[in-house]
């Protein structure tokens, strides 16, 4: 009996592929095209936007200071989602006869999860610099300097590519099957549960307390000062009222990182649990819930910083570009 060679399968493949690309109809085409907008658009708002933050904390020295440059790890993770994730999940979603569809899913897998765990990271170590900035404002200085902060970022960037060889290693298998590009489809359940574990759920576990402590000793400052002022004492050292806006921005975007991954990681937690019953469709849309985060962050920033708001408004009028305005004050 004949047994089919490399060339037959393949020969097979592609005409398979084109029947299929022959039944397809106008709606099929409709929303591939609209897909196409809507990740382009999303593409590009991510892009814009971290690299008006990007821009605004390189070049203006008055936003060099350790908490930004933790904000500035942070946005270059969003913009490399931008970049490089979306791209990736266009060409899964809209290509089923893509001959690299394989080795393009395992690439968008990596990228995914390496880019998510460093922006975890990256918050977790700004909740931790809040802590010292809310809780010990004495030592803050002290503790929290420019040589700290850089080692932070290269534990945020340099934790999760461990991360990621380390599963590649393992074998977790991000693969393109005929219900789509699916994460640890065919992994262990420990080892499901050990990856989700150590990229989101302890991270968000850590800095979930670590704000509630911030929160608690913000709220014991403000009774101290009201009743030191009551009594006609003049308060000790506090939280200035810039610090105090700054932990809330920041536990905002915290909160809003959350809301955005928490349902894909909850999918991700459940699916071997349940036999992989979830269906495909419902963990992509909340994949793209959780990559739509990375373009809401600068927003974020532009509404509640007014020297951001300022910062953008000179990049996008090209003021900086007429002069050197690194050392101008923004308001």
């Amino acid at each position: 009996m004949h047994e089919p060679n490399r060339s037959d399968v393949v020969f097979e493949e592609k005409h398979l592929c084109n029947e299929s690309a022959n039944l397809s109809d106008m709606r099929a085409v409709t929303t591939t095209y609209l897909l196409c907008v809507f990740v382009g658009s999303l593409s590009v708002l991510i892009m814009c936007g971290n690299l008006l933050l990007i821009t605004s904390i390189v070049y203006f020295k008055q936003l060099h200071t350790p908490t930004n440059y933790l904000i500035l790890s942070l946005a270059v993770a969003d913009l490399l989602v931008g970049v490089f994730i979306l791209p990736f999940s266009t060409i899964l979603s809209v290509s089923s006869c893509f001959y690299l569809q394989e080795l393009l899913c395992k690439l968008r897998g990596s990228f995914d999860m390496f880019l998510c765990t460093s922006s975890i990271l990256n918050l977790c170590f700004i909740s931790v610099d809040r802590y010292y900035a809310v809780c010990q404002p004495l030592r803050y200085k002290a503790k929290i300097n420019v040589r700290v902060i850089m080692i932070m970022i290269l534990v945020s960037w340099t934790v999760p590519a461990l991360n990621v060889i380390s599963i590649i290693i393992l074998g977790v298998d991000q693969e393109q099957t005929n219900r789509g590009c699916v994460l640890f489809q065919n992994a262990s359940l420990n080892l499901a549960f050990s990856g989700t574990i150590l990229a989101f759920y302890l991270p968000a576990l850590i800095m979930s307390m670590i704000y509630l402590k911030i929160l608690m000793v913000a709220q014991r400052q403000a009774r101290s000062i009201q009743n030191n002022i009551s009594l006609g004492i003049k308060p000790g050292a506090t939280v200035s009222k810039m610090e105090r806006k700054a932990t809330k921005t920041l536990a905002i975007v915290m909160g809003i990182f959350l809301i955005c991954w928490t349902p894909c990681f909850l999918c991700l937690t459940f699916n071997p649990l349940s036999g992989y019953t979830i269906p495909v469709a419902v963990i992509a849309a909340f994949k793209w819930l959780g990559w739509s985060n990375s373009m809401l962050n600068p927003f974020v920033y532009a509404f509640f910083y007014s020297w951001f708001r300022s910062a953008f408004r000179m990049i996008i009028s090209g003021k900086i570009f007429q002069g050197d305005f690194t050392n101008c004050k923004l308001f």
